[in-house]
């Protein structure tokens, strides 16, 4: 069965053919798009890890073609791809409303279904936060990651996005937030850490612009060497009645941080610690502000432009 699975991947045929074949089998909690994701990933992984000789090995096992895995390998390659899919999607760029972090995270997905079903064009929305939360992903505990009691006694909502990732803490003014609706054809091809690349590159050049020294960092961080400056999470949809499917992407970026708050209502497990070889997750972030002396709504305004300005 496994064998069956990998070539429908390969092949890009729906993982449900095959589990219709075995009735004593059921897919739970996952879909086509999370495995063939999980599955790609790991294997790129496994490809990168091993010496030339042994990766293509591998490779002529499974009869995966390099074109896609190394379409990105050297920076000249990527910037052409990346000059041509975002001229090709020419985003229309929207400053949003505030929003309760409730009415945030609705949006988000019914913004990025819609793009899914062909009503709504690509779209690059900059948005604020109306009130404080934590913001857990898709597939974390709340218990485990924030101490409930502590964030209601400062008002503090606790959200789930539709996205992974890790726990966020928000202030308003404090955090600048945008978010990709995109057709999924848009990072077609493309191994996962490129993919958020090419939707965050235009951000580190913007902010590099502004001499902050901005990197990517892991497959979804955006960092300076002073430390993490955001992160990134995204999720594919599929097509929705004949329309594209789509991917939502959106970015969190520190501008301040309330780093008392925030250790007191974010819990960080030893293991992260560790992990991070820090002391703890507040440590690891370097807000822009302490980086740049200037004002949260320039700074909001300034990457809200650049991006029009660029892709319109």
């Amino acid at each position: 069965m496994l064998a069956e699975l990998a070539d429908s991947l390969i092949a890009g045929r729906p993982l449900t053919d095959v589990f219709s074949r075995y009735s004593s089998l059921k897919l739970v909690g996952l879909d086509d798009t999370a495995i063939s994701t999980a599955y790609r990933r790991a294997l790129h992984k496994r490809q990168n890890s091993a010496s030339d000789e042994k990766g293509s090995s591998i490779r002529a096992k499974v009869g995966v073609v390099d074109v896609s895995d190394n379409l990105t390998s050297n920076d000249d390659v990527f910037h052409q791809l990346y000059q041509k899919r975002w001229g090709e999607l020419r985003p229309l760029v929207v400053h949003d409303v505030a929003r309760s972090p409730a009415e945030q995270m609705k949006t988000d997905e019914g913004w990025a279904r819609e793009v899914a079903s062909g009503a709504r064009p690509a779209t690059l929305r900059f948005w604020h936060w109306a009130g404080p939360a934590v913001v857990v992903g898709r597939f974390q505990s709340i218990e485990r990651e924030v101490d409930i009691r502590a964030a209601r006694q400062e008002g503090f909502d606790i959200v789930r996005r539709s996205t992974g990732g890790g726990a966020m803490f928000i202030k308003p003014g404090d955090a600048i937030t945008y978010s990709l609706y995109a057709p999924k054809g848009f990072v077609a091809s493309l191994p996962v850490d490129e993919s958020f690349r090419l939707c965050d590159q235009w951000l580190v050049d913007a902010l590099r612009d502004l001499g902050i020294d901005a990197f990517f960092s892991g497959t979804n961080d955006i960092a300076s060497a002073q430390g993490k400056i955001g992160g990134a999470a995204q999720r594919l949809f599929p097509p929705v009645g004949g329309g594209p499917g789509a991917l939502l992407h959106h970015v969190t970026l520190a501008y301040d941080i309330d780093e008392e708050k925030m250790g007191r209502i974010l819990k960080t497990s030893s293991e992260k610690m560790s992990d991070k070889s820090v002391k703890s997750a507040v440590k690891r972030v370097a807000p822009i502000k302490r980086q740049k002396n200037i004002p949260f709504e320039t700074l909001f305004s300034y990457l809200e432009t650049y991006a029009k300005l660029s892709y319109n």
